[in-house]
């Protein structure tokens, strides 16, 4: 780890000190306060380059702003960019740095989640950290993903009002008056089951929330079957109009069922040993399960290296498959390794099964 002070109010001093102290390698650097308190993580490719490009920043940039917040500097080298990345993620995870936490807003993905409590919403957007919300995803399209949600809401009467809506169980009849109107006209259009006026008993819903969760896993296609049934309805008594906003509403809960499916092929097939060549001879490898980095070591080279590596390898693939939600801790990292893979088609042409690499250390 190298720290390098900074004299604020000589700028130009502490650029010349970085074009002599710093080398064009990968590395992860921590812009740090008079405090000591991580402000900013970054990574780099070339680490010089990347911290000489903060002098060249200029209001309103970001870059400026951190470099006038910073009193001090610190950073790592990685073996290569990947490991950069990789060690970039963790930090921000460990310090939560203002500048990455409340300036990087910038989400290209989106994710249904279901929240907790007494009757749960299904909510698109970020993922939280709360470990008992359920995530699903990650979905590129927030439009045809909140149209889908809408969608499959309506077909098994789930709210979706605001989360500070009073609920009331229909077995927490003593609790209110009798004859409670519903907060909206979902209940009257029969799109929604009515928790917050005692129209549901609380193990009604709890079994539509339990629907929902199965269909955004795959394991269901109820409520497609239901829109059929309808759309089949309304055709045969010759209600064509009807029939054709049922199959909208098919398509879009047939893309989303399709869209979970593709998502979780793709993440169960990011479980593979990642070979990483190192930028100066400082190879690693990784193994890596459904699409989370589970271990880690430089490159195997002498037998007694292979075997204890072959032991993380066996350790791992005996893992039971994904399924369920997405764990909240792990989501970063997942989004992480699928961008990786997806902008480096080499890097994935490195990646050896785990079962291919257990066989062949076995001989």
């Amino acid at each position: 780890m190298t720290a390098l002070a900074l004299p604020l109010g000589d700028v130009d001093r502490l650029e010349r000190r970085i074009r002599a102290i710093t080398e064009p390698r990968p590395a992860t650097y921590r812009m740090l306060d008079r405090s000591g308190r991580v402000l900013y993580v970054g990574k780099a490719r070339r680490l010089r380059q990347r911290l000489l490009s903060y002098f060249r920043a200029r209001h309103p940039e970001k870059a400026a702003r951190i470099l006038e917040a910073a009193h001090d500097i610190q950073w790592d080298y990685a073996p290569s960019e990947f490991a950069a990345c990789l060690a970039e993620l963790r930090q921000i995870r460990k310090f939560r740095p203002w500048f990455n936490v409340h300036m990087n807003r910038t989400h290209r993905v989106t994710f249904v989640r279901v929240t907790t409590g007494p009757a749960p919403r299904l909510v698109v957007g970020a993922p939280t950290d709360d470990p008992d919300v359920r995530h699903y995803g990650p979905f590129r399209s927030v439009s045809r993903v909140r149209e889908a949600v809408r969608i499959l809401n309506d077909q098994l009467g789930l709210r979706d009002c605001a989360e500070r809506m009073p609920i009331v169980f229909a077995e927490q009849g003593d609790l209110f008056a009798a004859g409670r109107q519903a907060g909206c006209m979902r209940h009257g259009l029969g799109t929604c089951a009515g928790p917050c006026a005692g129209l549901v008993t609380a193990t009604d819903y709890g079994a539509r929330i339990e629907t929902a969760a199965a269909f955004l896993e795959g394991r269901t296609a109820t409520p497609l079957d239901r829109i059929v049934v309808a759309m089949q309805q309304a055709s045969d008594t010759d209600q064509f109009e009807q029939a054709t906003r049922w199959r909208d509403r098919f398509d879009a809960l047939e893309w989303l069922f399709g869209a979970v499916n593709r998502i979780r092929a793709t993440i169960a097939a990011l479980s593979f040993v990642y070979l990483d060549p190192g930028s100066h001879g400082d190879d690693h490898a990784y193994v890596i399960t459904q699409a989370g980095v589970r271990a880690s070591a430089p490159a195997p080279q002498t037998p007694i290296e292979h075997e204890a590596f072959l032991g993380l390898v066996r350790a791992h693939a005996a893992g039971p498959p994904m399924s369920g939600p997405l764990p909240a801790e792990g989501i970063d990292e997942m989004l992480l390794l699928l961008s990786w893979f997806r902008r480096h088609p080499a890097a994935l042409r490195r990646g050896v099964p785990l079962d291919d690499w257990i066989a062949r250390q076995a001989h």
